[in-house]
């Protein structure tokens, strides 16, 4: 899982390493709906190339790829509002995902790092997966 920044370049460096959050997306969506806040995959979003990507890769349908809606762009600070409480509980909890807690607290620090940076410049984002 990782983050698109909507345009050609947002000027700065929007690397995350979101296998830790994929490995665990089925706990922290259970977290989420517990925590009374949007899940990651709610920010999901993909453009035909993406999802020709994805398909390429054995990820999906081909007939379920062309029901999507066009992409979907979202406000860093909908993302922002996720990943602090994820954050806060997770902070607070660190054996909430066994061994997996701490990478994935890593992730989100990451992720929250992007995102602030993407809110100050008036950009918005989109969450991408990949299956390699």
């Amino acid at each position: 899982m990782y983050i698109v920044v909507e345009g050609e370049d947002p000027g700065f460096d929007i690397f995350v390493n979101g296998r830790a959050l994929a490995r665990n997306e089925d706990a922290l969506e259970k977290l989420a709906a517990r925590l009374g806040i949007k899940p990651l995959l709610e920010f999901f979003s993909a453009d035909q190339n993406s999802m020709a990507l994805l398909l390429e890769e054995g990820a999906g349908d081909p007939e379920w790829a062309k029901t999507l809606p066009p992409p979907q762009w979202f406000s860093p600070d909908d993302g922002l509002a996720t990943i602090s409480t994820l954050l806060d509980f997770l902070k607070d909890s660190p054996t909430a995902l066994g061994t997996e807690t701490c990478s994935v607290i890593g992730e989100l620090e990451e992720y929250e790092r992007v995102l602030h940076k993407t809110s100050l410049r008036h950009l918005r984002w989109q969450l991408a997966v990949s299956w390699k």
